[in-house]
Formats: structure tokens, C-alpha cells, sequence
């Protein structure tokens, strides 16, 4: 049920973000989700795109240095406290939590999916799914309406 993530490393100069999503956009690649961090010299942004694959290769054929990350995404029930009872859920497994950020689950639903980077995908998608939390696979996230 894992999804995989793209992560890019960029100079950290103006424009260079820019640039990347126009080759994403001139390709016809919708993004999902992303996140940027940034050191002094360099950014690394991680995203979740449409088709994972293709824009591997869109982004490689345009000399982007990038990888592939297994990820989890799990619905945030959007009630008080959803974020904390999914990370409880984590915590009480020891699950480590590397980072996050989220999406929208779609126009419809009126939840967001919350991207867990963590050490074990397995025993996290087990922990989460034994209190009954909804995971997305690759087609659910990359079909976002």
C-alpha cells in the first residue's frame, strides 16, 4: 500500500524551483503534494506526482539529480486531534517518524492525507491500519480529485 515519493536535489538560487516544475508542467505532470527544505547551498524537494515513474524520467532527461522514496499516506480524520491520534498510533509501536507533510485527500472528502517518511513502512501501515486509519496506495494518491 506504500506510495513512492520523488525527491529532487536543487541549487538553493532563485528561479531553479521554477524551472523544475516548468519541465514538470510542459511534460503534462500534475503534482500532488510537495514539500521543500532547504539548507544554505541546496534544496531538496520531495513530491508526489501523478505518474511517479514518468516524471523520474522527465526530471532525469533534464539532468535533475533525483531519487525514489517509499512512503506512507494516511487520511487525517478531520476532527479535533486526528493528526495526534494517527502519531499515537506510530509512537505506541515505536514507530520513528522521520518527517511529514501533507495533501488534500480530494475535493470531496474534507480530509487531508498526511506523507510519513518513516524507518519501517510496514510495521507503520500495520499500526495504522489496526486503528483503523485509511492508507492510500500509488493510484489513489496520484488520482487525487
Amino acid at each position: 500500500m506504500a506510495i513512492k515519493q520523488i525527491s529532487v536535489f536543487l541549487e538553493n538560487k532563485p528561479g531553479r524551483l521554477d524551472m523544475m516544475t516548468k519541465v514538470l508542467a510542459d511534460a503534462g505532470i500534475t503534482l500532488r503534494a510537495l514539500s521543500l527544505a532547504e539548507t544554505k547551498d541546496f534544496g531538496i524537494v520531495r513530491m508526489i506526482a501523478d505518474d511517479v515513474y514518468e516524471t523520474e524520467k522527465v526530471l532525469k532527461d533534464h539532468d535533475y539529480i533525483c531519487s525514489l522514496t517509499t512512503v506512507v499516506a494516511v487520511m487525517i480524520p478531520d476532527v479535533v486531534g486526528g493528526l495526534h491520534k494517527v502519531l499515537s498510533s506510530l509512537t505506541a509501536q515505536k514507530v520513528n517518524l522521520e518527517y511529514m507533510y501533507s495533501t488534500l485527500a480530494g475535493k470531496e472528502s474534507g480530509n487531508a492525507y498526511m506523507i510519513l517518511r518513516v524507518e519501517d513502512v510496514k510495521k507503520a501501515e500495520d499500526a495504522l491500519l489496526a486503528e483503523g486509519f485509511t492508507l492510500a496506495d500509488q493510484n489513489r494518491i496520484s488520482n487525487l480529485d
